[in-house]
């Protein structure tokens, strides 16, 4: 079922991962109760994360990053090149720059702390399913915070502009990606803000983004920064 037909009427349909049997059953419960999600199944690794998918094709997998048999990571990069179709949001300990950006990297479209509670998962779900990415106060701080800190051993610069990225829609997203409002991309650029939006316009087009924090999102998977 695609995230169309959740959309249309029918419960947003999820899988749920996460090796301590205490949360993942209290997350089945929790949200196999909202009116609008149907949890079709639940995994204790990454590899029985991936097999129930294979067998339910659902709309969104909810998992952790600490798992064993396939880890968070390596679940997310095989759900991304063998389900290409199923949002990911990672609910995980972990808010550290590292854990996020790898998760981010892989192909998670949203990340939630585990502090998060069950209205704001489901509404993390249902946005993720609809194509919008998610990020709670802390990770959203992290991923500032990791772009604003100076590079570590590998070269910044991108060799080449991913999805026909100009270079100064690049420059534009490094920005973004920043935490840069659009006046003061204006200011730092000598533009006017009305030609700033319309770049932005164009890297949402171009990377798929459908909102700021969609666009961060896209920045770091791609190491623009």
């Amino acid at each position: 079922m695609t995230s169309e037909a959740a959309g249309a009427g029918a419960p947003l349909r999820i899988v749920i991962a996460d090796d301590q049997a205490s949360v993942r059953q209290g997350l089945v419960l929790l949200l196999d109760g909202q009116p609008d999600i149907e949890v079709v199944g639940a995994a204790a690794d990454g590899q029985q994360a991936l097999d129930l998918v294979a067998e339910h094709h659902p709309d969104a997998v909810l998992l952790d990053l600490n798992m064993p048999v396939l880890d968070g990571v390596g679940a997310i990069r095989r759900l991304r090149s063998e389900h290409p179709d199923v949002a990911i949001v990672v609910l995980t300990t972990y808010a550290d720059d590292a854990s996020v950006l790898d998760a981010l990297r892989a192909g998670a479209r949203s990340y939630l702390t585990k502090d998060a509670d069950h209205t704001e998962i489901a509404q993390a779900l249902h946005a993720a399913a609809g194509g919008l990415t998610v990020f709670d106060p802390r990770v959203h701080d992290t991923l500032l915070a990791a772009t604003a800190a100076p590079p570590a051993a590998e070269p910044a610069p991108v060799a080449a502009p991913p999805d026909g990225l100009t270079q100064r829609e690049l420059e534009i997203l490094r920005l973004i990606a920043a935490g840069m409002t659009n006046p003061e991309i204006a200011a730092q650029l000598f533009l006017s803000n009305h030609t700033i939006k319309t770049h932005i316009s164009r890297i949402f087009a171009k990377t798929g983004s459908r909102d700021r924090a969609a666009a961060i999102g896209y920045a770091h998977r791609h190491n623009i920064g």
